[in-house]
């Protein structure tokens, strides 16, 4: 479904981002680790278009994307959930989330103005799904309140339920468990294994080791902006290099 193939970023000479190829498989849930400065996040920033390459390519479903702007890749099917909280102030949780499904709404300008019966179907059937995903990620009773009130937790909930709505192909989650207390983060590890019993495919970029482990059947590991290892989690994590990595030791 994704494939990088010789992807570097650099600023000022320093390379962020070095010769990184990977693939991520339909239906896969992958996960990418590294400690602090690793590149991690320029990797995402770099698939999900936020920042350009250098040099390699990035195909999405067979087609290459390295080339298109952010919302062209989020049209193909690309969902984000960003590391900082972002939620529209001054709307409620479920107008937030409904701002997901912008580009799957079929009625026009015209047909919204005049309130002609396509667009007031589309307006239940946006309702009633933006409910459900609500509340699949915990926040029904939340729907109506002003979204910048909720706690942090929350606002990663509402995050991800914008990004559910927009049905995506590949959704990608950008440290979600930081800064979340242990039961947020249990609910967010049992979502995502309920995401990946669905059949979603799902790129998990994460400092926390333990928390990717148990959630990834394939673990990519970076360190200085190149890959050090990449396998099954339990092969990974007794790799030397990247205990080396982690543990600042020579391996």
């Amino acid at each position: 479904m994704l494939e990088l193939s010789g992807v570097s970023r650099s600023f000022g000479g320093v390379y962020a981002v070095r010769d990184v190829s990977l693939t991520v498989a339909d239906g896969e849930v992958c996960g990418v680790i590294g400690p602090n400065g690793a590149g991690k996040s320029t990797l995402f920033n770099l698939i999900t278009g936020h920042l350009p390459a250098d040099h390699g390519r990035i195909s999405f479903l067979g087609q290459r994307v390295d080339r298109l702007a952010p919302h062209r890749r989020a049209g193909l099917g690309m969902s984000i959930v960003f590391q900082a909280a972002r939620v529209f102030r001054g709307m409620t949780v479920r107008e937030n989330v409904m701002v997901g499904m912008h580009g799957r709404t079929g009625a026009g300008f015209v047909s919204a103005a005049l309130r002609l019966p396509r667009h007031r179907r589309d307006e239940r059937e946006i309702t009633a799904e933006t409910d459900a995903v609500l509340g699949r990620v915990g926040l029904a009773e939340w729907a109506d309140r002003p979204a910048e009130l909720l706690p942090i937790g929350q606002q990663r909930a509402l995050q991800l339920a914008r990004a559910l709505c927009a049905r995506p192909r590949l959704l990608l989650l950008d440290e979600p468990a930081s800064g979340l207390r242990g039961q947020e983060r249990e609910r967010l590890a049992a979502l995502v294994e309920e995401l990946r019993a669905d059949g979603l495919t799902i790129l998990l970029i994460e400092h926390d080791v333990a928390f990717v482990t148990r959630l990834a059947d394939r673990v990519v590991v970076l360190d200085l902006g190149r890959v050090i290892a990449d396998g099954p989690p339990a092969e990974v994590r007794s790799d030397p290099l990247v205990l080396a990595a982690y543990l600042g030791q020579p391996s």
